[in-house]
């Protein structure tokens, strides 16, 4: 296996992690409402998106025509599912669903 693609792989899952667990971990009490904290926490959702598509978009620096596909899809079902309801999580999960099962079926 390609130790670049392990090197990425573990760089993405410790910066998800990152922005979910050590706010949690660092911050035991509940922080004001409009306070550097909250904000921060209020931050992580749209970071966690963040992360997913650039992860989505690198392979796209050696382009394969059929790369672009699933990338397409996962976009437009993150952007499609947080849209009605501003649900960062079905928004997260849902795209990354999406590109999951095109990338499997184009397999």
């Amino acid at each position: 296996m390609n130790s670049a693609l392990i090197l990425m792989a573990v760089l993405a899952g410790a910066a998800n992690w990152a922005f979910r667990a050590l706010p949690t971990l660092l911050l035991r009490r509940e922080p004001r409402a409009d306070g550097l904290t909250a904000r921060f926490l209020a931050s992580t959702g749209p970071a966690a998106i963040a992360t997913l598509f650039v992860a989505s978009v690198l392979p796209q620096l050696w382009p394969d025509p059929r790369d672009i596909v699933p990338l397409c899809v996962g976009t437009a079902a993150t952007v499609l599912a947080f849209w009605p309801r501003k649900s960062v999580s079905a928004g997260t999960l849902i795209g990354a669903a999406a590109y999951a099962a095109t990338f499997w079926v184009m397999a």
